[in-house]
C-alpha cells in the first residue's frame, strides 16, 4: 500500500520524482523519500522524512543527479518515523519496496544482520538481502537469489552504488508500470505518477528484473532469457489528472459522475441491447453459470450487493456476496457451474485478487469489473469489463462505485436477455431507464447547495444511523461508509425493519438519523419507520424520490424520480454529497483520511 517511482535519463532526477509522489500519495502518506545517485560522490544519497511530501521537498533541495527513485508510504512493519521511511540502503544497495515481505524476521535472524539494521520495516532485510549476493557483477543475478529467499508480494526499484544511471525493478504482485520518451525512463506503481510523459507504456511481467537506463529497457525472466516488451497505450486523458479548480479530488470526481456513467454504458450497447464484444467478454458465462459469486472489498463489495438485488430479481439466478478478504477461508462452495464476479477499482486490491486465484483453481469461470487497464486482477481474469471512470485520486471512491452499478446494470440486461428473462421490449426499456441516470445525477449536482445546508447540522453528530429498505439499505451501506472513512463520524446502515430489535435503544434526543425512501412498494412501512425514530427525539434528514414526497417529511432532499431499481444512483451521489461537506466543513483532509490508502496491496 505504498507508492514507488523511478526515473533515470537527461534532467535532474528531484523534480520528477518529487511530481511523481504527489501523484501517487493516495497509496500511502505517512511519510516520504527519494535517493538520488550523485554522479561526484559515486553513490545513491537518501532523503526522507516522516510526513507528506510537502515536507520531503523541503528537505531535499540540494539533491542533484539524474538517476532516482522515490516512495511514499502507508505503514505496515514499523512506526511512522524518518527512520521506517523509504528509500533502505543498505551497504551500496538502495531500495523502495510496496508489499508485504513475510518471513523477514527468520531472515533477519538467519543473516545475522539485526543490530546493523537502521529501521524496523521487513523492507530493509530485502535491501540487504541483495547487497548480500551482489558481488560487483551481474546484478540481476543478485536480485534474482535475493528474491528467490522472499516469500510474500513485492515491487522494488533498486540502485547499485556500483552501477550508475541504471534502476533495476523485479515484482511479485505489487503492479510496477514502465515508459520512455526522448527524457529518459520511468517506473512507477501506477500509471498517474508517470502517464504525462507518454501514452505508451507496458506492465513489467510477474518474476522478471528489468535494467532501466536512459535510453530504455532490458527485461529478462528468471532464467535469463529476455522478454518482449508488451506495449499499450493509455486510454486516460492523463493532464485532466488535477483538481480542476476544485479544493478536493473528491468534490471534482464526484461533479465526473454523469459524464464517466454516460461512457461506461453507452460505449456498450448495440441497438439499445448490452454488447461486450469489445471487452471480449465470453456471453457463455452469462447463460452457462448456475449461480454468481461476487467477491470484493469495501465500496467494491457495497456495488456487489446492488449487483445481487438486480441479477436476483430480474435473471432469477442466485447470488452470494462476499468480502475478498474471507472468501477463501469459509470454504465457498463453487465448482465449474459458478461465475465469480471480482470487483475493484485499482484492480490490485490483494485480497480480491487471491479470492479471483482461488476460484480459478476450484474451476469457476471468472468476470472482473475493474478501472485499471493491465493491472493484476484484469490479467488473472478469463474475462474483463473496464468501468471507463478514469483517474479517480480521492481515497473516498464515488465514481468508481457509480460505474461499478453502471456494469452491473448492463450484466443484468445482458443475462436477462440471454436467458430469456428479458424479451427484447423488456431489455430495451430496462436499457431506457438506465440511460437515464447521467441527467438524474446531473440534477442532484444542480441541487448539491441545499446538500450543502443540511449537512450542517452533522458537524457535531459522534454517532449517526441510516435506515431503508429494499434496494435503500446496500445503498446506505456505501453511505454509511462514506461518511466515516472522510468525517470520522460513527456511522451504522440497518435496513428499516431492524430498528425494533435491538438498534433502537441507542436512538436518544438530537441522535441524527439519516432515511433513504426511493422504493414505491416500501413507502408506508419506511414512513413508519422514521416516525418511529422521531418519536423517540432523533433528528431525521430524509433523501427522498419526489414522486413519493407526501410533504409531511421535513429537512429532506427530494431526489429525481426513476424506477425503484436505478434510484441507488442518484441517492448515493447525494449523500456522497453529505459526506464531502460534512468533511471539508470539520476541516479535514478530504482526499486524505487518516489511516485509509487508496489501494490496498497488503493482506
Amino acid at each position: 500500500m505504498c507508492g514507488i517511482i523511478g526515473y533515470t535519463g537527461y534532467s535532474e532526477a528531484r523534480g520528477i520524482l518529487l511530481k511523481g509522489l504527489k501523484s501517487l500519495e493516495y497509496r500511502g502518506y505517512d511519510s516520504a523519500g527519494m535517493a538520488v545517485y550523485h554522479p561526484d560522490f559515486k553513490e545513491c544519497l537518501v532523503t526522507k522524512c516522516e510526513g507528506r511530501v510537502e515536507k520531503l521537498a523541503g528537505k531535499s533541495n540540494d539533491i542533484k543527479g539524474s538517476s532516482g527513485i522515490g516512495h511514499t508510504r502507508w505503514a505496515t512493519h514499523g512506526g511512522v518515523n524518518d527512520e521506517n521511511s523509504h528509500p533502505h540502503k543498505f551497504g551500496g544497495v538502495t531500495i523502495v519496496h510496496n508489499g508485504i515481505i513475510e518471513n523477514y524476521e527468520s531472515l533477519k535472524n538467519t543473516m545475522g544482520i539485526a543490530d546493523k539494521l537502521q529501521s524496523e520495516t521487513d523492507s530493509e532485510v530485502a535491501a540487504a538481502l541483495i547487497d548480500r549476493f551482489f558481488t560487483g557483477e551481474n546484478p540481476e543475478e543478485a536480485i534474482i537469489n535475493a528474491v528467490s529467499k522472499l516469500s510474500g508480494t513485492y515491487a522494488l526499484a533498486i540502485i547499485f552504488d556500483r552501477i550508475p544511471d541504471t534502476v533495476y525493478a523485479v515484482r511479485n504482485v505489487s503492479p510496477i508500470v514502465c515508459l520512455k520518451n526522448d527524457n529518459g525512463s520511468f517506473l512507477a506503481s501506477d500509471i498517474t505518477a508517470i502517464g504525462e510523459y507518454s501514452e505508451d507504456y507496458f506492465v513489467l511481467p510477474e518474476f522478471s528484473v528489468a535494467r532501466m537506463t536512459k535510453d530504455g529497457f532490458d527485461i529478462k525472466d528468471f532464467n535469463g532469457n529476455a522478454i518482449d516488451i508488451d506495449w499499450m497505450k493509455l486510454d486516460w486523458d492523463i493532464k485532466n489528472n488535477g483538481k480542476s479548480g476544485y479544493p478536493f479530488y473528491m468534490e471534482k470526481e464526484i461533479m465526473e459522475q454523469p459524464a464517466v456513467i454516460e461512457k461506461t454504458v453507452l460505449s456498450r450497447l448495440k441497438n439499445n441491447i448490452p454488447d461486450f464484444s469489445s471487452d471480449k467478454v465470453d456471453e457463455k458465462i452469462f447463460t452457462d453459470c448456475s449461480n454468481i459469486c461476487v467477491v470484493a472489498c469495501g465500496t467494491a463489495m457495497h456495488a456487489g450487493l446492488i449487483g445481487k438485488e438486480l441479477i436476483e430479481g430480474i435473471c432469477s439466478v442466485p447470488v452470494q456476496v462476499h468480502m475478498a478478504s474471507e472468501f477463501m477461508y469459509g470454504n465457498p462452495i463453487i465448482g465449474s457451474d459458478t461465475l465469480t464476479i471480482c470487483v475493484s477499482q485499482s484492480g490490485e486490491t490483494i485480497d480480491t485478487l487471491e479470492a479471483l486465484k482461488y476460484a480459478k483453481r476450484k474451476g469457476s469461470m471468472t468476470l472482473s469489473i475493474v478501472n485499471v487497464r493491465a493491472s493484476s486482477i484484469a490479467l488473472e481474469s478469463d474475462n474483463v469489463i473496464y468501468t471507463d471512470a478514469g483517474p479517480e485520486i480521492a481515497v473516498a471512491s464515488t465514481k468508481a462505485y457509480t460505474t461499478q452499478l453502471s456494469v452491473f446494470y448492463l450484466i443484468t440486461a445482458k443475462m436477462a436477455y440471454l436467458r430469456g428473462s428479458l424479451n427484447d421490449e423488456g431489455v430495451i426499456n430496462f436499457i431506457e431507464e438506465l440511460k437515464k441516470i447521467p441527467g438524474a445525477v446531473k440534477d442532484v449536482l444542480d441541487r448539491r447547495a441545499d446538500i450543502h445546508k443540511m449537512s450542517k447540522s452533522m458537524l457535531t453528530a459522534e454517532h449517526t444511523f441510516m435506515i431503508g429498505r429494499g434496494f435503500d439499505y446496500p445503498a446506505l451501506l456505501e453511505a454509511s461508509l462514506k461518511l466515516k472513512e472522510i468525517s470520522y463520524i460513527h456511522s451504522e446502515a440497518f435496513a428499516s425493519g431492524e430498528l425494533k430489535h435491538g438498534t433502537i435503544a441507542l436512538i436518544t434526543n438530537d441522535t441524527p438519523v439519516i432515511a433513504l425512501m426511493t422504493q414505491q412498494y416500501l413507502v408506508s412501512k419506511q414512513f413508519s419507520n422514521i416516525r418511529e425514530v422521531q418519536s423517540r427525539g432523533a433528528k431525521v434528514i430524509t433523501f427522498v424520490r419526489k414522486d413519493l414526497n407526501t410533504k409531511d417529511i421535513n429537512d429532506c432532499f427530494e431526489l429525481p424520480v426513476l424506477e425503484d431499481e436505478f434510484m441507488v444512483v442518484p441517492a448515493v451521489v447525494s449523500m456522497q454529497l453529505l459526506a464531502y461537506y460534512v468533511s471539508a466543513d470539520k476541516g479535514l483532509d478530504v482526499d486524505k483520511p487518516r489511516n485509509l490508502a487508496k489501494v490496498v496491496t497488503v493482506e
